[in-house]
Protein backbone atom coordinates (compact mmCIF):
# COMPACT_ATOMS: atom_id res chain seq x y z
CA UNK A 1 0.00 0.00 0.00
CA UNK A 2 2.54 2.64 0.96
CA UNK A 3 4.64 1.72 -1.88
CA UNK A 4 1.57 2.01 -4.07
CA UNK A 5 1.37 5.95 -2.47
CA UNK A 6 4.73 6.66 -3.73
CA UNK A 7 4.29 5.47 -7.45
CA UNK A 8 1.33 7.61 -7.33
CA UNK A 9 2.67 10.64 -5.60
CA UNK A 10 5.33 10.29 -7.70
CA UNK A 11 3.44 10.13 -10.92
CA UNK A 12 1.17 13.05 -9.96
CA UNK A 13 4.54 15.63 -9.53
CA UNK A 14 5.58 14.97 -12.67
CA UNK A 15 2.36 14.54 -14.78
CA UNK A 16 2.03 18.22 -15.32
CA UNK A 17 5.60 18.44 -16.31
CA UNK A 18 5.26 16.47 -18.85
CA UNK A 19 0.96 16.67 -19.87
CA UNK A 20 -1.28 19.40 -18.59
CA UNK A 21 -5.14 19.63 -18.91
CA UNK A 22 -7.02 22.82 -18.42
CA UNK A 23 -10.55 23.12 -19.26
CA UNK A 24 -11.92 26.31 -21.38
CA UNK A 25 -15.58 26.99 -22.52
CA UNK A 26 -15.12 24.54 -25.57
CA UNK A 27 -13.46 21.50 -24.09
CA UNK A 28 -10.14 20.17 -22.36
CA UNK A 29 -6.91 21.13 -23.92
CA UNK A 30 -3.59 18.93 -23.06
CA UNK A 31 -0.42 20.66 -23.24
CA UNK A 32 3.01 19.78 -23.21
CA UNK A 33 6.08 20.78 -21.44
CA UNK A 34 8.61 23.22 -23.22
CA UNK A 35 11.53 23.66 -20.62
CA UNK A 36 10.11 25.32 -17.54
CA UNK A 37 6.80 26.06 -19.47
CA UNK A 38 3.68 24.53 -20.32
CA UNK A 39 2.65 25.17 -24.23
CA UNK A 40 -0.48 24.75 -25.56
CA UNK A 41 -0.78 25.13 -29.34
CA UNK A 42 -3.43 25.61 -32.12
CA UNK A 43 -6.65 26.45 -30.06
CA UNK A 44 -9.46 27.48 -32.01
CA UNK A 45 -10.75 30.95 -30.97
CA UNK A 46 -13.01 31.19 -33.29
CA UNK A 47 -15.05 28.73 -35.98
CA UNK A 48 -13.31 28.23 -39.29
CA UNK A 49 -13.85 31.38 -41.22
CA UNK A 50 -14.65 29.27 -44.15
CA UNK A 51 -17.79 29.11 -47.03
CA UNK A 52 -20.89 30.74 -45.69
CA UNK A 53 -18.48 32.37 -42.56
CA UNK A 54 -15.87 33.82 -45.35
CA UNK A 55 -16.10 37.77 -44.71
CA UNK A 56 -18.32 37.12 -41.38
CA UNK A 57 -17.10 38.23 -37.82
CA UNK A 58 -15.97 35.71 -36.01
CA UNK A 59 -18.23 33.03 -34.24
CA UNK A 60 -17.92 30.54 -31.66
CA UNK A 61 -15.56 27.23 -32.18
CA UNK A 62 -17.75 24.08 -32.15
CA UNK A 63 -17.43 22.31 -28.56
CA UNK A 64 -15.29 18.91 -28.26
CA UNK A 65 -15.83 16.00 -26.63
CA UNK A 66 -12.93 14.09 -24.92
CA UNK A 67 -9.72 16.16 -24.68
CA UNK A 68 -8.02 18.29 -27.49
CA UNK A 69 -4.15 17.23 -27.94
CA UNK A 70 -2.64 20.89 -28.62
CA UNK A 71 0.84 20.11 -29.57
CA UNK A 72 1.13 21.71 -32.63
CA UNK A 73 0.50 25.10 -34.26
CA UNK A 74 -2.69 25.72 -36.26
CA UNK A 75 -2.11 26.46 -39.67
CA UNK A 76 -0.91 29.90 -40.85
CA UNK A 77 -3.58 32.26 -42.84
CA UNK A 78 -2.90 32.22 -46.24
CA UNK A 79 -0.81 34.61 -47.74
CA UNK A 80 1.68 34.96 -50.54
CA UNK A 81 5.40 34.92 -49.36
CA UNK A 82 8.27 37.15 -50.70
CA UNK A 83 11.52 35.48 -52.26
CA UNK A 84 13.98 35.17 -49.61
CA UNK A 85 11.45 35.80 -46.91
CA UNK A 86 11.57 33.06 -43.92
CA UNK A 87 8.11 32.06 -42.96
CA UNK A 88 6.85 29.22 -40.22
CA UNK A 89 6.90 26.42 -42.36
CA UNK A 90 3.59 25.55 -41.55
CA UNK A 91 1.01 24.89 -44.13
CA UNK A 92 -1.45 27.66 -44.81
CA UNK A 93 -5.24 27.64 -44.92
CA UNK A 94 -8.32 29.67 -44.99
CA UNK A 95 -9.06 27.72 -41.53
CA UNK A 96 -5.97 29.31 -39.53
CA UNK A 97 -8.20 31.20 -36.60
CA UNK A 98 -6.01 29.14 -33.76
CA UNK A 99 -4.18 30.66 -30.39
CA UNK A 100 -0.97 29.06 -28.67
CA UNK A 101 -0.22 29.99 -24.96
CA UNK A 102 2.72 29.12 -22.83
CA UNK A 103 2.02 28.85 -19.18
CA UNK A 104 4.56 29.11 -15.89
CA UNK A 105 3.82 26.67 -13.45
CA UNK A 106 1.15 27.27 -11.38
CA UNK A 107 1.67 28.84 -8.26
CA UNK A 108 -1.31 28.24 -5.46
CA UNK A 109 -3.81 31.28 -4.47
CA UNK A 110 -1.95 33.41 -7.53
CA UNK A 111 -2.89 34.90 -11.25
CA UNK A 112 0.17 35.56 -13.40
CA UNK A 113 0.12 38.93 -15.86
CA UNK A 114 -0.76 38.23 -19.66
CA UNK A 115 0.92 39.26 -22.44
CA UNK A 116 -0.63 38.80 -25.98
CA UNK A 117 1.35 39.11 -28.95
CA UNK A 118 0.07 40.32 -31.98
CA UNK A 119 2.20 39.66 -35.07
CA UNK A 120 3.52 41.81 -37.84
CA UNK A 121 3.44 41.67 -41.72
CA UNK A 122 1.83 44.84 -43.55
CA UNK A 123 -1.44 42.99 -42.72
CA UNK A 124 -0.51 40.43 -45.83
CA UNK A 125 1.53 38.36 -44.00
CA UNK A 126 2.88 36.54 -40.94
CA UNK A 127 2.17 34.17 -38.16
CA UNK A 128 1.95 33.13 -34.59
CA UNK A 129 4.62 30.39 -35.15
CA UNK A 130 7.76 32.17 -35.99
CA UNK A 131 10.61 30.55 -33.79
CA UNK A 132 11.72 34.18 -32.62
CA UNK A 133 8.33 35.10 -31.46
CA UNK A 134 7.99 31.32 -29.63
CA UNK A 135 6.55 32.30 -26.14
CA UNK A 136 9.03 29.96 -23.60
CA UNK A 137 11.43 32.56 -22.61
CA UNK A 138 9.24 35.38 -21.81
CA UNK A 139 6.47 33.09 -20.06
CA UNK A 140 9.81 32.15 -18.07
CA UNK A 141 10.20 35.31 -16.63
CA UNK A 142 6.52 34.89 -15.09
CA UNK A 143 4.02 35.79 -17.52
CA UNK A 144 1.25 33.82 -19.45
CA UNK A 145 1.97 34.28 -23.12
CA UNK A 146 -0.45 34.43 -25.49
CA UNK A 147 -0.04 34.55 -29.75
CA UNK A 148 -2.87 33.76 -32.32
CA UNK A 149 -3.46 34.41 -35.96
CA UNK A 150 -5.70 36.38 -37.96
CA UNK A 151 -6.81 36.99 -41.59
CA UNK A 152 -5.34 38.66 -43.76
CA UNK A 153 -5.21 39.82 -47.33
CA UNK A 154 -8.36 40.61 -49.29
CA UNK A 155 -9.64 37.33 -46.89
CA UNK A 156 -8.80 39.41 -43.70
CA UNK A 157 -9.79 43.20 -44.78
CA UNK A 158 -12.51 43.14 -47.73
CA UNK A 159 -15.61 45.42 -48.29
CA UNK A 160 -18.62 45.63 -50.87
CA UNK A 161 -21.64 46.55 -50.79
CA UNK A 162 -23.40 43.43 -50.43
CA UNK A 163 -21.49 42.98 -47.70
CA UNK A 164 -22.28 46.00 -45.94
CA UNK A 165 -26.00 45.10 -46.45
CA UNK A 166 -25.29 42.01 -43.95
CA UNK A 167 -24.38 43.62 -40.98
CA UNK A 168 -27.40 44.76 -39.25
CA UNK A 169 -25.77 47.84 -37.72
CA UNK A 170 -22.56 46.17 -36.73
CA UNK A 171 -18.66 46.40 -38.23
CA UNK A 172 -17.89 45.28 -41.44
CA UNK A 173 -14.46 45.48 -43.58
CA UNK A 174 -12.43 44.88 -41.23
CA UNK A 175 -12.77 41.19 -40.75
CA UNK A 176 -8.59 40.42 -39.24
CA UNK A 177 -9.37 43.09 -36.96
CA UNK A 178 -12.36 41.36 -35.90
CA UNK A 179 -10.57 38.84 -35.42
CA UNK A 180 -8.16 40.04 -33.24
CA UNK A 181 -10.91 41.36 -30.48
CA UNK A 182 -12.08 37.72 -30.75
CA UNK A 183 -9.21 35.87 -29.81
CA UNK A 184 -8.65 38.90 -26.96
CA UNK A 185 -12.06 38.04 -25.76
CA UNK A 186 -11.52 34.34 -25.90
CA UNK A 187 -8.39 35.44 -23.92
CA UNK A 188 -10.72 37.55 -21.00
CA UNK A 189 -13.07 33.82 -20.87
CA UNK A 190 -10.37 31.39 -20.64
CA UNK A 191 -7.06 32.50 -19.31
CA UNK A 192 -7.68 32.52 -15.83
CA UNK A 193 -7.58 28.43 -16.09
CA UNK A 194 -4.39 28.85 -17.53
CA UNK A 195 -2.88 30.74 -14.51
CA UNK A 196 -3.42 33.85 -15.84
CA UNK A 197 -4.92 36.99 -14.89
CA UNK A 198 -8.13 38.45 -17.60
CA UNK A 199 -7.49 42.13 -15.82
CA UNK A 200 -4.50 42.41 -16.28
CA UNK A 201 -3.95 41.73 -20.06
CA UNK A 202 -0.96 43.69 -22.02
CA UNK A 203 -1.30 43.43 -25.67
CA UNK A 204 2.02 44.01 -27.92
CA UNK A 205 2.87 44.21 -31.33
CA UNK A 206 5.07 45.36 -33.68
CA UNK A 207 4.34 46.52 -37.62
CA UNK A 208 1.16 46.08 -38.78
CA UNK A 209 0.86 44.26 -35.21
CA UNK A 210 2.02 47.58 -33.36
CA UNK A 211 -0.15 49.45 -35.82
CA UNK A 212 -3.40 46.84 -34.51
CA UNK A 213 -2.41 47.80 -31.32
CA UNK A 214 -2.77 51.53 -31.75
CA UNK A 215 -6.03 51.27 -32.85
CA UNK A 216 -7.31 48.72 -30.45
CA UNK A 217 -6.35 51.16 -27.73
CA UNK A 218 -9.40 53.66 -29.46
CA UNK A 219 -11.44 50.95 -30.70
CA UNK A 220 -15.27 50.66 -28.93
CA UNK A 221 -15.14 47.25 -29.70
CA UNK A 222 -12.03 46.49 -27.81
CA UNK A 223 -12.74 48.25 -24.58
CA UNK A 224 -11.81 46.39 -21.61
CA UNK A 225 -10.09 43.81 -22.99
CA UNK A 226 -6.96 44.81 -21.72
CA UNK A 227 -5.04 46.84 -19.58
CA UNK A 228 -1.07 47.93 -20.76
CA UNK A 229 -0.14 48.46 -24.22
CA UNK A 230 2.96 48.05 -26.65
CA UNK A 231 3.39 49.48 -29.98
CA UNK A 232 6.76 48.57 -31.71
CA UNK A 233 7.37 50.12 -34.98
CA UNK A 234 3.46 50.86 -36.10
CA UNK A 235 3.55 53.93 -37.56
CA UNK A 236 0.06 55.60 -36.57
CA UNK A 237 0.12 59.16 -38.26
CA UNK A 238 -1.00 56.89 -41.60
CA UNK A 239 -5.25 57.61 -43.26
CA UNK A 240 -6.78 54.27 -44.06
CA UNK A 241 -9.40 54.18 -46.89
CA UNK A 242 -13.21 54.45 -45.44
CA UNK A 243 -15.46 52.31 -45.77
CA UNK A 244 -16.83 53.65 -49.01
CA UNK A 245 -13.68 54.07 -50.45
CA UNK A 246 -12.74 50.22 -49.75
CA UNK A 247 -16.28 49.08 -50.76
CA UNK A 248 -15.25 50.47 -54.29
CA UNK A 249 -12.27 48.48 -54.36
CA UNK A 250 -14.08 45.77 -53.26
CA UNK A 251 -16.44 46.00 -56.14
CA UNK A 252 -13.97 46.33 -58.62
CA UNK A 253 -12.56 43.27 -57.47
CA UNK A 254 -15.70 41.60 -57.69
CA UNK A 255 -16.66 42.35 -61.08
CA UNK A 256 -20.59 42.33 -60.43
CA UNK A 257 -20.10 38.82 -58.08
CA UNK A 258 -22.75 39.00 -55.63
CA UNK A 259 -21.92 38.13 -52.05
CA UNK A 260 -22.94 34.25 -52.82
CA UNK A 261 -20.44 34.14 -55.63
CA UNK A 262 -17.78 35.97 -53.46
CA UNK A 263 -17.51 33.43 -50.87
CA UNK A 264 -17.87 30.36 -53.69
CA UNK A 265 -14.13 31.54 -55.30
CA UNK A 266 -11.59 29.06 -54.15
CA UNK A 267 -9.43 30.91 -51.83
CA UNK A 268 -6.44 31.12 -54.37
CA UNK A 269 -8.42 34.06 -56.15
CA UNK A 270 -9.35 35.57 -53.23
CA UNK A 271 -5.67 35.98 -52.33
CA UNK A 272 -4.50 37.08 -55.45
CA UNK A 273 -0.92 38.13 -55.84
CA UNK A 274 -0.93 40.54 -52.38
CA UNK A 275 2.17 40.76 -51.36
CA UNK A 276 4.25 43.11 -48.95
CA UNK A 277 5.42 44.08 -52.41
CA UNK A 278 2.59 44.34 -54.52
CA UNK A 279 -0.74 45.29 -52.41
CA UNK A 280 -3.23 45.71 -55.53
CA UNK A 281 -3.99 48.67 -54.62
CA UNK A 282 -7.02 49.26 -57.45
CA UNK A 283 -8.40 46.18 -55.46
CA UNK A 284 -7.50 45.95 -52.10
CA UNK A 285 -8.21 48.21 -49.55
CA UNK A 286 -6.20 46.89 -46.64
CA UNK A 287 -7.39 47.98 -43.20
CA UNK A 288 -10.36 50.38 -43.41
CA UNK A 289 -11.43 53.35 -41.18
CA UNK A 290 -14.59 51.85 -41.03
CA UNK A 291 -16.46 53.60 -38.52
CA UNK A 292 -17.01 51.18 -35.91
CA UNK A 293 -14.15 49.54 -34.76
CA UNK A 294 -12.15 52.09 -36.36
CA UNK A 295 -13.78 55.32 -36.04
CA UNK A 296 -10.67 57.71 -37.33
CA UNK A 297 -6.81 57.90 -37.54
CA UNK A 298 -5.27 56.78 -34.88
CA UNK A 299 -3.12 60.22 -34.29
CA UNK A 300 -6.77 62.44 -34.47
CA UNK A 301 -8.10 59.60 -31.75
CA UNK A 302 -5.42 60.08 -29.50
CA UNK A 303 -5.40 63.60 -30.14
CA UNK A 304 -8.54 63.39 -28.93
CA UNK A 305 -7.98 61.72 -25.69
CA UNK A 306 -10.44 58.96 -27.21
CA UNK A 307 -7.85 56.19 -26.86
CA UNK A 308 -8.20 54.28 -23.28
CA UNK A 309 -6.01 55.90 -20.59
CA UNK A 310 -4.02 52.83 -20.02
CA UNK A 311 -0.13 52.39 -19.08
CA UNK A 312 1.38 52.74 -22.83
CA UNK A 313 4.83 52.12 -24.34
CA UNK A 314 5.63 53.29 -28.20
CA UNK A 315 8.74 53.58 -29.62
CA UNK A 316 10.72 51.90 -32.84
CA UNK A 317 14.08 51.41 -34.55
CA UNK A 318 16.90 53.65 -35.36
CA UNK A 319 17.15 52.62 -38.69
CA UNK A 320 14.06 51.32 -39.35
CA UNK A 321 14.67 50.96 -43.50
CA UNK A 322 18.36 49.97 -43.34
CA UNK A 323 17.57 46.90 -45.14
CA UNK A 324 16.59 49.14 -48.33
CA UNK A 325 19.50 48.92 -50.84
CA UNK A 326 20.69 52.63 -51.32
CA UNK A 327 20.01 52.46 -54.80
CA UNK A 328 16.09 51.67 -54.08
CA UNK A 329 15.68 54.41 -51.25
CA UNK A 330 14.83 57.73 -53.87
CA UNK A 331 11.87 55.96 -54.90
CA UNK A 332 10.67 55.09 -51.52
CA UNK A 333 11.52 58.76 -50.23
CA UNK A 334 9.57 60.30 -53.31
CA UNK A 335 6.16 59.00 -52.29
CA UNK A 336 6.61 59.57 -48.77
CA UNK A 337 7.36 63.00 -49.23
CA UNK A 338 4.74 64.20 -51.08
CA UNK A 339 2.74 63.43 -48.10
CA UNK A 340 4.13 65.99 -46.78
CA UNK A 341 3.31 68.75 -49.66
CA UNK A 342 4.92 71.83 -49.30
CA UNK A 343 6.86 71.00 -45.93
CA UNK A 344 8.95 67.93 -47.95
CA UNK A 345 11.94 70.73 -48.40
CA UNK A 346 12.25 71.81 -45.04
CA UNK A 347 11.78 68.23 -43.66
CA UNK A 348 15.07 67.20 -46.27
CA UNK A 349 17.10 70.36 -45.17
CA UNK A 350 16.06 69.55 -41.52
CA UNK A 351 19.04 66.32 -41.96
CA UNK A 352 21.87 68.62 -42.78
CA UNK A 353 23.15 66.89 -46.14
CA UNK A 354 21.01 65.32 -48.82
CA UNK A 355 22.95 61.88 -47.77
CA UNK A 356 21.15 61.98 -44.56
CA UNK A 357 17.97 62.67 -45.65
CA UNK A 358 17.86 60.01 -48.22
CA UNK A 359 19.32 57.43 -45.76
CA UNK A 360 16.45 58.63 -42.82
CA UNK A 361 13.61 60.21 -43.73
CA UNK A 362 11.16 57.61 -45.35
CA UNK A 363 11.93 55.83 -41.48
CA UNK A 364 11.43 58.80 -39.56
CA UNK A 365 8.10 59.32 -41.54
CA UNK A 366 6.69 56.32 -41.19
CA UNK A 367 7.98 55.60 -38.06
CA UNK A 368 9.57 57.13 -35.64
CA UNK A 369 8.14 60.87 -35.87
CA UNK A 370 4.37 58.75 -35.62
CA UNK A 371 5.72 56.99 -32.34
CA UNK A 372 6.96 60.57 -30.57
CA UNK A 373 3.44 62.01 -31.79
CA UNK A 374 1.49 59.21 -30.16
CA UNK A 375 3.48 59.26 -27.20
CA UNK A 376 3.32 62.84 -26.61
CA UNK A 377 -0.82 62.66 -27.44
CA UNK A 378 -1.04 59.54 -24.95
CA UNK A 379 0.87 61.57 -22.31
CA UNK A 380 -1.09 64.31 -22.30
CA UNK A 381 -4.28 62.60 -21.56
CA UNK A 382 -2.61 61.80 -18.43
CA UNK A 383 -1.86 58.12 -18.85
CA UNK A 384 1.77 57.16 -17.85
CA UNK A 385 3.90 56.85 -21.06
CA UNK A 386 7.55 55.68 -22.20
CA UNK A 387 9.10 56.46 -25.26
CA UNK A 388 11.91 54.31 -26.69
CA UNK A 389 14.04 53.80 -29.85
CA UNK A 390 15.95 50.47 -30.21
CA UNK A 391 19.23 50.88 -31.91
CA UNK A 392 21.12 47.61 -30.92
CA UNK A 393 22.21 45.13 -33.33
CA UNK A 394 23.71 41.77 -32.64
CA UNK A 395 27.93 41.66 -32.77
CA UNK A 396 27.89 39.07 -36.46
CA UNK A 397 25.22 41.61 -38.28
CA UNK A 398 26.81 44.84 -37.42
CA UNK A 399 27.71 46.95 -40.27
CA UNK A 400 29.43 50.74 -40.77
CA UNK A 401 26.20 51.71 -42.25
CA UNK A 402 23.03 50.77 -40.85
CA UNK A 403 21.66 50.49 -37.66
CA UNK A 404 18.74 48.67 -36.53
CA UNK A 405 16.20 47.52 -39.28
CA UNK A 406 12.63 47.51 -39.25
CA UNK A 407 11.19 44.11 -36.70
CA UNK A 408 14.93 43.43 -36.01
CA UNK A 409 13.82 44.12 -32.58
CA UNK A 410 11.25 41.31 -31.98
CA UNK A 411 14.00 38.65 -31.06
CA UNK A 412 15.11 40.94 -28.21
CA UNK A 413 11.63 41.51 -27.47
CA UNK A 414 11.25 37.52 -26.96
CA UNK A 415 14.51 37.10 -25.84
CA UNK A 416 15.20 34.39 -28.05
CA UNK A 417 18.67 34.94 -29.54
CA UNK A 418 19.39 31.86 -29.12
CA UNK A 419 17.57 30.58 -31.25
CA UNK A 420 19.30 33.00 -34.56
CA UNK A 421 22.19 32.11 -36.19
CA UNK A 422 25.11 33.28 -36.14
CA UNK A 423 25.12 32.39 -32.19
CA UNK A 424 25.17 35.55 -30.03
CA UNK A 425 27.54 37.20 -27.83
CA UNK A 426 27.45 37.98 -24.77
CA UNK A 427 26.66 41.38 -25.14
CA UNK A 428 23.53 40.32 -27.11
CA UNK A 429 21.96 37.98 -24.69
CA UNK A 430 22.60 41.08 -22.36
CA UNK A 431 20.56 43.22 -24.77
CA UNK A 432 18.14 40.75 -25.06
CA UNK A 433 17.94 40.39 -21.61
CA UNK A 434 17.34 43.77 -20.84
CA UNK A 435 14.60 44.61 -23.47
CA UNK A 436 12.64 41.63 -21.77
CA UNK A 437 13.21 42.55 -18.48
CA UNK A 438 11.61 45.82 -19.19
CA UNK A 439 8.77 44.59 -21.24
CA UNK A 440 7.91 41.78 -18.45
CA UNK A 441 8.10 44.95 -15.60
CA UNK A 442 5.94 46.76 -17.42
CA UNK A 443 3.26 43.26 -17.98
CA UNK A 444 3.66 42.58 -14.14
CA UNK A 445 3.10 46.47 -12.58
CA UNK A 446 2.33 49.18 -15.59
CA UNK A 447 5.70 50.34 -15.15
CA UNK A 448 8.95 49.06 -17.20
CA UNK A 449 11.83 49.99 -14.54
CA UNK A 450 12.83 47.41 -11.95
CA UNK A 451 16.04 46.99 -9.60
CA UNK A 452 19.40 46.67 -12.10
CA UNK A 453 18.00 48.18 -14.98
CA UNK A 454 18.60 51.89 -16.39
CA UNK A 455 16.16 53.95 -15.23
CA UNK A 456 13.26 54.61 -17.68
CA UNK A 457 11.76 57.86 -17.26
CA UNK A 458 7.83 58.43 -18.43
CA UNK A 459 7.27 60.89 -21.06
CA UNK A 460 6.99 64.41 -20.59
CA UNK A 461 5.02 66.37 -22.99
CA UNK A 462 6.59 69.32 -22.57
CA UNK A 463 9.85 68.09 -22.47
CA UNK A 464 9.94 64.63 -24.17
CA UNK A 465 12.76 62.22 -23.59
CA UNK A 466 13.24 59.06 -25.26
CA UNK A 467 14.85 55.54 -23.79
CA UNK A 468 17.18 54.88 -25.95
CA UNK A 469 19.01 51.28 -26.70
CA UNK A 470 22.12 51.13 -28.52
CA UNK A 471 24.91 49.14 -28.33
CA UNK A 472 27.60 51.63 -26.77
CA UNK A 473 24.56 51.57 -23.65
CA UNK A 474 21.42 52.52 -22.55
CA UNK A 475 20.48 55.71 -21.04
CA UNK A 476 17.85 58.98 -21.73
CA UNK A 477 17.84 61.04 -24.20
CA UNK A 478 15.87 64.30 -26.21
CA UNK A 479 13.27 62.84 -28.23
CA UNK A 480 12.64 65.68 -30.39
CA UNK A 481 15.28 66.41 -33.42
CA UNK A 482 15.54 68.89 -36.26
CA UNK A 483 14.31 66.34 -38.83
CA UNK A 484 11.12 64.51 -36.28
CA UNK A 485 10.40 68.71 -35.62
CA UNK A 486 10.14 69.48 -39.53
CA UNK A 487 8.50 66.22 -40.23
CA UNK A 488 5.74 66.86 -37.23
CA UNK A 489 5.35 70.46 -38.36
CA UNK A 490 4.81 69.56 -42.51
CA UNK A 491 2.21 66.94 -41.75
CA UNK A 492 0.09 69.06 -39.15
CA UNK A 493 0.09 72.15 -42.48
CA UNK A 494 -0.49 69.24 -44.92
CA UNK A 495 -3.60 69.10 -43.15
Amino acid sequence: MIRSLIVLMALGATLPAAAQEVPTDTGQVRGRADGAVTVFKGLPYAAPPTGALRWRRPQAPTRWNGVREAVTFGADCLQNMLPGMAGSGRPMSEDCLYLNIWMPKPVAGATLPVMVWIHGGGFVSGSSALPETDGARLAGRGVVLVSFNYRLGRLGFFAHPALSAERDGGPTGNWGLMDQIAALAWVRRNIAAFGGDPANVTIFGESSGGESVARLMASPEAKGLFAKAITASGGGRDTWPTLAQAEAKGSAFANGADAAALRALPASAVLGGITMMNKEEDRYSGPITDGAIVPANADQLFAAGKQVAIPYIVGGNDDELSFVPAAFLPMLNGPVLATLASGADAVKAAYGSPQAADRHVAGDVLFAEPALALATRHARSGAPTWLYRFGYVAAAKRKADAGAGHATDVIFQFDNLAKDDPAPMPDDLAAADLLARYWTNFAKTGDPNGAGLPVWRPLDPASPETLSIGIAGTGMAPATTPALAAIAAARDAAK
